[in-house]
């Protein structure tokens, strides 16, 4: 059986992580309303959630900015991979990783780009709908990224006596995120544990091809 290139398990991959991302986002958008949570188990729920910014509910900056940003992002990545395509000295897990981190940020961005022309945004209880006759609720890259995954594996009051947090109620793990977000935040972290050295090798590579050139033509 042929082994696929570079490129095609680039395009699979982000592909399925697209389309599960979207169809997880649309099915959560249209069948929950603001702030609805599904209890799974005690540390796993389904919580329907809308933020402005990054991955995990995080804002920085411009709205606008970041849907740019993002967009940029994802062009700089496919021209990245389409340019290792045909390469073979690069290991399969770091295609894939620049493959994940390609789709997490598009899926992301398709949110950000028209969801704010897509859905609407109706008051608690109504659920959100697909295409609404008035029109969404935004214009195009002002949507709303959709998050639901939440996982508070523990919790408890902090002591009354500790210094900044005492009496506070904690809760870990808070951040609710999306399957775009677990996709980028995961192979970010594969990158920088098991690949940091990947494009210093690749480099020297390089150095030593054009030195074997140099020689042959000399």
């Amino acid at each position: 059986m042929k082994r696929l290139s570079n490129g095609s398990v680039s395009a699979i991959t982000i592909a399925i992580v697209i389309l599960l991302d979207q169809a997880l986002k649309v099915w959560v958008k249209t069948h929950f309303f603001y702030g609805e949570e599904y209890l799974i188990t005690d540390w796993f729920r389904i919580r329907f959630i809308e933020n402005n910014g990054m991955a995990f509910g995080m804002e920085l900056g411009s709205k606008l900015l970041l849907t740019w940003f993002r967009i940029i992002a994802v062009g700089l990545f496919i021209y990245y991979l389409v340019k290792i395509r045909n390469r073979t000295d690069f290991p399969r897990g770091y295609v894939i990783c620049i493959a994940l981190i390609t789709a997490g940020a598009a899926g992301n961005a398709i949110d950000g780009i028209f969801y704010g022309l897509v859905f609407n945004a109706p008051p608690i209880p109504l659920v959100a709908e697909f295409l609404p006759e008035a029109g969404g609720y935004g214009s195009i890259f002002y949507g709303r990224v959709v998050d639901m995954f939440y996982f508070p594996l523990c919790e408890w009051d902090w002591p009354a006596w500790m210094p900044l947090w005492g009496g506070e109620h904690f809760i870990f793990f808070q951040p609710i995120f999306n399957i775009a977000d677990a996709a980028l935040s995961v192979s970010v972290v594969i990158l920088i544990l098991f690949y940091s050295s990947v494009l210093g090798r690749t480099a020297d590579n390089h150095a030593d091809n054009a030195n074997d050139n140099e020689i042959s033509q000399a």
